[in-house]
């Protein structure tokens, strides 16, 4: 196995201008993006909110069920 390469120490002025340049990256959303994204979240989380209470209020009345038969 090779020995892992040194790392090489950076002033703490290099990180800045570093964070700099990869933050100049970042392609933000716009606003009609982000309430887009915002609305739909909103739409499936009820969704699924709604969908996982009618599959736990189902199960929940299986095993009532059951546990009158015992």
């Amino acid at each position: 196995m090779s020995e892992p390469a040194a790392k090489t120490k950076i002033t703490p002025g290099e990180f800045i201008r570093q964070v700099r340049v990869e933050a100049n990256k970042v392609v933000w959303p716009t606003r009609q993006e982000t309430t887009t994204t915002g609305i739909f979240v909103g739409i499936l989380m009820t969704i699924l909110a709604v969908f996982f209470l009618g599959i736990d209020s189902a199960f929940g009345a299986l095993v009532r069920w059951l546990l009158t038969l015992a």
